[in-house]
């Protein structure tokens, strides 16, 4: 008897797959607390993205209870009400095609200078690295419908950076995969924490621009393995 597979079930089973497990590192990285933070990923070759239920603990997450939503947001697998961000998630997807990947975090840090709408400077090699300039600020916007989303195109847009503080809110961040995603919220967190303590020691110095540029050239170019 012949088996007859269904690549495209097989594909978003996957991708459900990695998507519960890339909030795993959320965890692991101190980046949510309760139930706050989310991860999605769009669906290759499909306008379709699987994203984290609304509301439920960490450690209740399963490939099984990933919300399968189409790029307008509405539910098109799944028993659970999707995340609160899913029209920000769902308006970013539409906008910019190059990304795969988008994450949400309440990260402490990186809250604290959210909450005062100030970007990160870029002045330590690790944020050339992986930020290529500041990290920038997007504008207020309630949760709920996509205006999240249109901050984060707005702001990112034409910007290195693959992460934005939503002022008064939070870290969102892009990348080419959610597990990209997933790094620049780590990475984020990270240098918002270390610029924050050297400003209690003074003001820090900052990195030439043509410095950052070759910084980040190196990184996204040459650095690891190819």
């Amino acid at each position: 008897m012949s088996v007859h597979r269904n690549p495209a079930a097989e594909e978003v089973a996957r991708i459900r797959a990695e998507v519960c497990d890339l909030h795993a590192e959320l965890v692991h990285y101190g980046l949510v607390v309760w139930t706050a933070g989310n991860v999605s990923a769009r669906v290759p070759g499909r306008d379709l993205m699987v994203i984290k239920p609304s509301g439920v603990a960490y450690d209740a997450l399963t490939p099984a209870n990933m919300i399968v939503c189409d790029l307008d947001g509405k539910v098109v697998d799944g028993e659970l009400s999707p995340s609160s961000d899913t029209a920000a998630h769902a308006y970013v997807y539409r906008h910019m095609p190059h990304v795969n990947g988008v994450v949400h975090t309440h990260s402490t840090y990186a809250c604290a200078w959210a909450a005062r709408g100030e970007p990160v400077p870029c002045v330590l090699t690790a944020m050339a690295d992986e930020f290529g300039a500041e990290i920038p600020v997007g504008p207020f916007a309630l949760i709920g419908d996509d205006s999240i989303g249109q901050g984060i195109v707005q702001t990112l847009q034409g910007h290195r950076s693959p992460a934005v503080l939503m002022a008064n809110h939070g870290v969102f961040t892009i990348g080419g995969s959610a597990k990209d995603a997933v790094k620049a919220a780590v990475m984020c967190e990270d240098v918002a924490r270390s610029v924050h303590i050297s400003r209690q020691l003074g003001k820090p110095l900052p990195i030439a621009a043509e410095h950052i540029d070759r910084l980040y050239d190196r990184y996204q170019n040459v650095y690891g393995q190819h």
